[in-house]
């Protein structure tokens, strides 16, 4: 079943009738790309369904003749995904949470990433987006929310086959709140033998208002780390990459205030000075339990170490949301990028300092471009045997590997677009490449052709913004090495340094444009990492 030639993929959207729902479902609607064969919007309000107010459908616009409402009847979001996925037929299921807005491309996006998923993936994850106050400091509850943009297989964007739901039961119903039920469907699936990626597709999660008490009531998400623990033995924390919460903590303090509080009313007056600022400390310290905990993970400032998996959303998603922005917000994006870059590689060039990418520092992590640049180019390349290294790679990785930077390839592929290569064929290649010059960190791959639209095939940004999150950098702190403009391009519209190597099939404008080239990859590598100055107006032999 598919749609367009994209495999087919349906929506499900579980609410309790919130006023953010049509929001998320006029974004859905206006999104670029195509639709979902079926839109399910599980209301999960308690009570008779006569009695609630109409669910604002309208907002889907052209997609309103494929919705469907369905009702689980206040049973947790758990219960309503699994009403949801179990209703449709499609080979996909994407669910969203009713708060988010998916990206301008966003349907378009997600094509791409189905239609590129190998056999073996399972599941398909977007990048959450959650703007922040300017000008404040986050509150607790915001920053907690912001932990979402680093949370893995969170469902408020996340696609799975609905083969593999089916195969593993879809979502434990005894999770009865939005917590931790994603990701204990995802250890199951990873235990069945399935992967799980991640896509570029970007959501926007705004944070909704929240009262004094929300801290509070988050305490309940206790019970389903409990349950974790249960289910899935006490490494379940590490293989989930989620914060561990202050259970022993809440527990300790909650002791030494019962024994405060007894000696207190025994009349010991040192306990009544001491004990009590001293538990007034503790519970401070823990008083959020999971929510405190998942905001210890969130963003402090706009940018984090680039050496930590985790990104912040203004660090690793706001380059992601450029990638999808309209013409006018990916023009300006562009601006900002090019006005970071000249303080920084290019800015020391001039000043004849070292190459470093930011004049005191090596990039996160360098994205090489196939053909023409790791690999001789053969146009279409289908068979493993034709691939042969270009001069220097090897000793251009190696160098690289050992300052302990990652490296990952960045390819378009037209050819499978046009039908003259096929998937299997491209990963037999990137296969020969790997054990010829590898191992490489990460490979991102757009299959599409020129006319197709999609936000990945390079001069679009996509392929970068994906290595970048499967290496976890900001792909604005990573370099790009290529041979043509449009390598060069992708890296200005993500936000990273472009280094581009030319060939003898490099047009000459496309050298005059570059702002940094060099003669050979060592001399690129080299560069970056400020063992030496590439050569600012070199070409290749």
């Amino acid at each position: 079943m598919s749609t367009g030639g994209s495999p087919a993929y349906a929506v499900v959207v579980p609410t309790i009738g919130r006023a953010c729902l049509a929001d998320c479902l006029a974004s859905l609607a206006a999104s670029a790309g195509p639709a979902p064969c079926e839109v399910v919007v599980v209301d999960d309000r308690r009570g008779p369904a006569a009695g609630h107010a109409p669910l604002p459908l309208e907002a889907l616009g052209r997609l309103r003749g494929r919705a469907t409402v369905l009702s689980s009847g206040g049973r947790g979001p758990a219960a309503a995904r699994n009403t949801g996925w179990r209703a449709v037929d499609a080979p996909w299921v994407v669910f969203l949470d009713d708060d988010v807005r998916v990206g301008p491309v966003w349907r378009a996006e997600l094509t791409g990433e189905l239609t590129c998923a190998a056999a073996d993936v399972g599941g398909v994850q977007g990048i959450i987006e959650v703007p922040l106050p300017a000008g404040r400091r986050p509150t607790d509850w915001e920053r907690s929310t912001a932990g979402l943009a680093v949370a893995r297989w969170a469902t408020a964007d996340m696609a799975y086959r609905r083969a593999v739901l089916a195969a593993v039961g879809g979502f434990d119903e005894r999770f009865p709140r939005a917590f931790r039920e994603d990701a204990d469907l995802a250890l199951r699936v990873l235990a069945a033998g399935w992967r799980l990626e991640p896509g570029i597709r970007v959501i926007r999660h705004p944070v909704r208002p929240a009262d004094r008490w929300v801290s509070l009531r988050t305490q309940a998400g206790n019970a389903d780390d409990a349950l974790m623990l249960r289910l899935h033995g006490r490494r379940w924390w590490g293989r989930a990459g989620a914060p561990r919460g202050r259970l022993r903590a809440h527990a300790a303090v909650t002791a030494a205030g019962a024994v405060a509080a007894g000696l207190v009313l025994a009349g010991h007056r040192r306990a009544r000075r001491g004990g009590g600022p001293g538990v007034g400390a503790g519970h401070g310290r823990v008083r959020l339990g999971p929510d405190r905990a998942r905001a210890a993970h969130a963003p402090r400032g706009r940018h984090h170490a680039a050496d930590q998996r985790r990104h912040s959303p203004a660090g690793r998603l706001a380059p992601a949301a450029r990638d999808v922005a309209p013409p006018g917000r990916r023009a300006a994006a562009r601006r900002a990028g090019a006005g970071r870059r000249a303080a920084g590689p290019r800015a020391a060039l001039a000043e004849g300092r070292t190459g470093l990418m930011n004049g005191d520092r090596p990039p996160a992590a360098v994205l090489f471009d196939r053909d023409g640049t790791l690999v001789e180019d053969v146009p279409y390349n289908g068979d493993p045997g034709r691939v042969t290294p270009m001069p220097g790679a090897r000793s251009a990785l190696a160098l690289l590997r050992r300052h302990r930077i990652p490296v990952g390839v960045i390819t378009n592929q037209s050819g499978v677009a046009r039908g003259l290569l096929t998937m299997d064929q491209v990963r037999r290649v990137n296969a020969r490449v790997d054990r010829l010059l590898g191992p490489f960190d990460a490979w991102a791959v757009c299959p599409h052709g020129p006319d197709d639209g999609c936000g990945c095939r390079k001069p679009a940004p996509g392929l970068i913004v994906a290595a970048a999150r499967e290496l976890g950098a900001d792909p604005g702190d990573c370099a790009v090495v290529g041979d043509i403009g449009g390598d060069m391009e992708a890296a200005e519209a993500a936000g990273a340094t472009g280094v581009l190597v030319p060939t003898a099939l490099t047009l000459p404008e496309e050298v005059r444009r570059a702002g940094r080239r060099a003669p050979d990859l060592l001399s690129a590598v080299r560069g970056l990492l400020g063992d030496a100055v590439p050569t600012a107006g070199g070409s290749r032999p």
